[in-house]
């Protein structure tokens, strides 16, 4: 094998150093809409990752690809939603 690393194993590393960002904004106190909005993009981040490269959903038709962005998308704005909404 000619390639040093496999293309799996540099998304889960990707998908390992935002975990461990994400954790270290929750560790880290700071609170606000920024952090939360930061937080939720690097989620967003993260299942868009795992469905392209660990669902194979790059290889499928849009339709595929459409469907579990809508759903991320609806989840996403449902929760930003939430907590906009709620924020005093």
């Amino acid at each position: 094998m000619n390639k040093l690393i496999r293309p799996s194993t540099l998304i889960w590393l990707v998908l390992m150093l935002l975990t461990v960002a994400t954790y270290a904004i929750g560790e880290a106190g700071v609170g606000g809409t920024a952090m939360m909005l930061t937080v939720l993009g690097i989620a967003v981040l993260k299942v868009q990752m795992v469905a392209n490269y660990f669902m194979e959903l790059r290889h499928t038709r849009w339709l595929w690809r459409g469907i579990v962005l809508g759903w991320l998308v609806s989840v996403t704005g449902l929760i930003a939603i939430a907590y906009l909404t709620t924020i005093k």
